[in-house]
């Protein structure tokens, strides 16, 4: 009966064996772990003081150079102020245009200029081919030019433009003609204005022909650019028609052709009001016009 009324009593689960220091040699074991986590825990602290150091000298020195800068920035730029503009390279442009075109602003320093901005804005004159900048110590600016050169009159309508070499229209002359120059006619006035691609290559390639027929005709060559695919050049008399491509490997033939006619030959057909046909390969068609 009385081991029916007895407790039971719970049986422990068994668990890991956890071994322990007794006496002297737990004191020892305890002490350092304290010291290992005061360890630890100094370690984090002298890390975080470091990088509270760190942030708090940036942020001095970064503040002490906007003070600085602030205060010494307009004394920087006294020292570097624009005091002169060296223009080089102008013939037809005159130094007072070059300046106009730059608009530098009184005080501007030459650290305070864009210089590709401002040779663009002095190519945007008709005159200047290219244009360069560079600083010189410490209140210079020098700019040189390229300019374009006169070689041809176009005549549009009945008003005449100064162009240079590549089509370019340089000057706008009204009625006023220059003679010393090959003349190109039939050009549209707002396509010549524009500058219109396809009309700049064929007055290009007109020029070119120009000249080259200047060393063999007399008098001044005039181009028709009516029809680009059939230009017509005339000289004292005499024309000239000439295909779309390779104009110069057409004057050239013909030169080949001219160098085997007898003396006075040529003459005879300037006189009578001759054409010289070369948009054919291979083939100088001279014919009598009436």
């Amino acid at each position: 009966m009385i081991r029916l009324f007895r407790r039971t009593q719970k049986v422990k689960t068994p668990g890991h064996r956890v071994n322990r220091w007794k006496g002297l040699r737990a004191g020892q074991a305890d002490d350092n772990r304290q010291r290992a986590r005061k360890s630890r825990l100094m370690s984090s602290c002298r890390q975080t003081a470091r990088i509270a150091c760190w942030t708090a000298g940036i942020a001095i020195v970064l503040w002490g150079g906007s003070v600085g800068i602030r205060e010494i920035g307009p004394t920087i730029e006294r020292g570097l102020e624009i005091r002169e503009v060296q223009v080089e390279g102008v013939h037809h442009v005159t130094r007072q245009e070059v300046l106009d075109r730059l608009s530098l602003k009184k005080g501007m320093a030459l650290h305070q200029v864009s210089l590709s901005f401002l040779a663009d804005r002095l190519r945007a004159i008709a005159w200047i081919r290219e244009a360069t900048l560079e600083r010189l110590p410490l209140h210079t600016l020098r700019v040189s030019v390229v300019e374009r050169n006169p070689a041809a009159i176009a005549r549009a309508g009945s008003e005449y433009f100064l162009t240079d070499e590549e089509g370019v229209v340089l000057a706008r002359l009204g009625v006023q003609d220059e003679p010393a120059l090959p003349l190109l006619t039939g050009a549209d006035m707002q396509s010549l204005l524009r500058g219109e691609p396809r009309l700049r290559r064929t007055m290009q390639s007109s020029i070119e022909l120009a000249r080259a027929m200047a060393h063999t005709v007399e008098g001044r060559v005039e181009i028709d650019l009516s029809n680009p695919l059939n230009l017509v050049a005339s000289a004292k008399g005499l024309r000239f028609q000439f295909g779309s491509d390779g104009l110069l490997d057409q004057w050239n033939r013909f030169r080949m052709v001219k160098a085997v006619f007898k003396p006075g030959a040529l003459e005879n057909r300037k006189r009578e009001g001759g054409e010289v046909d070369l948009r054919y390969d291979n083939r100088v068609i001279v014919r009598e016009r009436g």
